[in-house]
């Protein structure tokens, strides 16, 4: 038996996984992962374990995932980022080499059920998976009850600040709904034996390994810099402390990793570190190297292309895939000496340096303006100091403000309990359970309490959480106001959710926000003819979602070009969302705005599917129709004549540009054009055959009016019946019948075919207009309405 560096002797992959030898990328387990084994292998109790950054806990991952696909099981792999769920992906393609499909989960359109069915091993994010969980009796969605064994890489995100409440819930859910192994890893946490309470995983499958299991040992330590005159100048020099820090290791042929808070950031601070170092004359760089400086002029970044052949090179998820691949590559190789990042290189590649340090401790985020960054990013990052292999030791800082020093140093030296984070939205996972039908009484209420990790943190810790409070007794509270907010029925001891405690749950909605959106499907109810974009519009940047949005004093003149008085009633923040929100109906989001647009109008993409939804629901088809031209319109960059060309699958913003310019407003128009007319459009051909085939999937709308008179008798009162049909495709719509503007009658339907009764007559008017409308709610086509006109005589 062959021995480890340490000494102890090292378990062969083929000696205990034969058959799954070609799926590591080593021949040994470590002297960690092999302590690991028996719990893993031997046993089928949930398993915990807390190891240090790089210490080999990836692997663990891939013993359980054997251990499930011997027995013939599912195995999902919940990993802490959507980029990291590709690269588990790619690196799993060792498990396809051997017979077993791997499949990531991504978003509701990209979706294959039956390939998510049929997959060995599933990768989601938590969000991913809260979602599935949400839907689990739907038939997309009900592969979720069948896994087998869960794997939550990196547990200690329960501690962050939102995404740690959905991790919990959505754990507690699968163990409720199909009661999975449970296998949770983690970087160092203080409170182990916590999160192995919280899964019932005995003490024999609960490991805590300190640093003497780190491959290299850590050195990490604070520094503090001195402030310039304004935030720009803080920045730069933060950097240039930051190189002091590194340039030592980098003359002794060591690579030096830098976080900062942005990928604009990451740029910015390669393009000044580049002409410090020549100005400091670091001897770096390859351009010596014909095979490097060949490779590196197939970048598709400008700046990276240039940048690294002086050793420099910067690294985040905008880049493309094959930029990223590169980076990494060239940085283990020692081709990049001193390579920028954002955090998320922290939590996913395994990409070791001698030095790592930490420039920026606060971000700017568009939701939540200025906050400081997680302590679990800070110590996830710290933990990269270190290459196995080639350094005796690794070095750490954290460089921050004077008045922050004491906390870093505090936390390096005591590190982070792992706190649970549901407390700040238990009333919405709570509606988000009874909405799903998981709880069904109170009994039910106060057992889901029992599950999660904020019930045991609480007996841990009842001075952080209960605050004299019993936490039944809050939970019981918290049920009462989702009664007497309209959330939750509850008659005698049991629950049910209600319309608007759905709706909440299915879009992911605080209450406060639902309980907005209820108000504004009520008043287009009570006014129809009066509701219009601006109420949409003013409704979704009021969403408490983005509360925290702040406006820069640089932004604001932006903000007033844009929107002028509109949105008064808002604050400072929500008018910049209302501004990016109507500035991306045109396309022409100012440059002051541009930095924070694509992430508000993500969120508000959302937000306006579920305030449509909302207004679908509760105040019919001709308020959700409205809605979902907006969203077409915020999410293409088109104009109102365009927006209802965007249906068409294959018509994005430039051809419904160019198509509309040409008079076209519906697919029914492109329908009736035939290719010829397309053609002389604008479009080639082909394309124009494809759109041509993809707008005869969507409805083409006909009334047939029938025997329908065109004169009646004053006093005379004749019912007929109106033919509404398409001769296209079909969709869910709504058919109004208004006689001279005033509604006779509202129907839903499904075209196909539907018929309506009206009433013709012979009233005061002398004239009479009867009009049918129809809308689609789940379609951006505008409302399609014909009139008729009877005298009245």
């Amino acid at each position: 038996m062959s021995r480890s560096a340490d000494g102890e002797p090292a378990v062969a992959v083929a000696d205990v996984l034969p058959e799954f030898a070609d799926a590591f990328p080593f021949e040994e387990f470590n002297r960690m992962q092999s302590e690991t084994l028996p719990a893993l292998l031997n046993r089928e109790d949930n398993v915990v374990v807390s190891a240090p950054t790089a210490s080999g806990k990836t692997a663990l991952a891939e013993i359980a995932i054997c251990k499930t696909l011997q027995a013939g099981g599912t195995a999902l792999f919940l990993a802490p980022l959507r980029a990291l769920t590709n690269e588990k992906e790619s690196e799993w393609e060792r498990f396809e080499d051997l017979g077993y499909s791997v499949y990531v989960v991504t978003g509701e359109r990209d979706l294959n059920p039956r390939r998510a069915e049929r997959a060995d091993v599933l990768v989601m994010t938590p969000e991913k998976a809260d979602s599935a969980t949400r839907k689990h009796d739907s038939r997309r969605y009900d592969f979720i009850t069948d896994v087998d064994c869960c794997i939550i890489d990196e547990v200690h995100l329960l501690d962050s600040d939102r995404r740690g409440s959905v991790l919990e819930v959505t754990i507690s859910r699968m163990r409720r709904l199909c009661d999975p192994r449970v296998v949770a890893l983690s970087a160092t946490m203080e409170n182990v034996e916590d999160v192995a309470a919280w899964l019932d995983a005995p003490s024999e499958t609960t490991f805590q390994f300190d640093d003497d299991y780190r491959p290299v040992p850590l050195n990490a330590d604070v520094k503090t810099y001195s402030h310039g005159e304004n935030a720009f100048a803080d920045k730069y020099r933060r950097l240039y402390r930051a190189l002091d820090l590194a340039e030592p290791h980098i003359r002794e042929e060591g690579q030096a990793l830098v976080f900062v808070s942005s990928r604009q950031d990451t740029v910015q601070a390669a393009k000044k570190a580049r002409d410090e170092i020549v100005e400091r004359d670091v001897p770096m760089g390859a351009r010596g190297e014909y095979d490097f400086h060949t490779e590196a002029a197939e970048l598709d970044n400008d700046t990276l292309r240039q940048s690294v052949l002086d050793g420099v090179g910067f690294h985040h998820a905008g880049l493309s895939r094959a930029d990223k691949d590169r980076v990494e590559e060239w940085f283990k190789e020692g081709l990049i000496q001193l390579l920028f990042s954002t955090s998320t290189l922290a939590w996913g590649v395994n990409l070791p340096a001698r030095c790592v340090v930490i420039r920026d401790t606060k971000l700017h985020d568009p939701l939540e303006g200025e906050v400081d960054m997680s302590p679990l990013d800070v110590l996830q990052m710290l933990g990269r100091a270190g290459r196995p292999g080639y350094d005796d030791m690794g070095y750490a800082w954290i460089v921050c403000d004077r008045a922050d020093a004491d906390k870093y140093r505090t936390l390096l030296r005591e590190g982070k309990e792992i706190e649970s984070r549901l407390a700040d939205d238990l009333d919405a996972h709570l509606n988000a359970e009874i909405a799903l039908g998981t709880l069904g009484d109170v009994e039910d209420v106060m057992g889901w309490l029992e599950t999660t990790f904020y019930y045991q943190r609480a007996q841990r810790a009842p001075e952080r959480y209960t605050a004299g409070t019993d936490l039944r007794e809050r939970v019981s509270d918290t049920l009462g106001e989702l009664v007497s907010d309209g959330f939750v029925e509850m008659d005698d001891l049991s629950v049910e959710g209600t319309p608007l405690g759905r709706l909440a749950s299915k879009f992911y909605l605080r209450l406060a926000t639902a309980r907005r959106f209820k108000d504004c499907a009520d008043r287009a109810a009570a006014d129809p003819d009066g509701f219009d974009e601006d109420a949409i519009l003013s409704t979704v940047a009021g969403a408490t979602e983005f509360d925290s949005v702040s406006a820069r004093s640089d932004e604001e003149d932006a903000v007033a070009a844009v929107i002028g008085s509109r949105g008064e009633a808002l604050t400072a923040g929500q008018r910049k969302v209302l501004a990016i929100l109507r500035s991306s109906m045109s396309g022409t989001t100012p440059s002051e705005l541009q930095s924070d647009a694509w992430v508000i109008k993500q969120n508000a993409l959302r937000m306006l599917a579920a305030l449509r939804a909302f207004l679908d629901r509760f105040a019919g088809a001709r308020g959700a129709n409205l809605a979902r031209r907006v969203e077409a319109r915020v999410e293409n960059g088109v104009s109102a004549d365009a927006a209802g060309l965007t249906a068409i699958d294959g018509v994005g913003p430039g051809r419904a540009r160019t198509l509309a310019a040409e008079g076209f407003r519906t697919p029914a128009d492109v329908v009736d054009v035939g290719v010829s007319g397309l053609v002389a459009a604008g479009l080639s051909e082909s394309v124009a055959e494809r759109v041509h085939d993809n707008a005869t999937d969507l409805p083409t709308v006909v009334v047939e009016w029938g025997e329908f008179p065109d004169q009646i008798a004053a006093g005379e009162r004749e019912l007929h019946e109106v033919t509404v049909r398409s001769v296209a495709g079909s969709a869910r719509a709504g058919i109004r019948v208004t006689v001279n503007g005033h509604e006779m009658t509202t129907k839903p339907s499904y075209l196909g075919q539907a018929t309506v009764p009206v009433a013709a007559f012979g009233g005061d008017a002398d004239e009479l207009t009867f009009t049918i409308e129809v809308t689609f709610p789940e379609l951006p086509i505008p409302p399609i309405r014909e009139s008729r006109t009877v005298s009245v005589g």
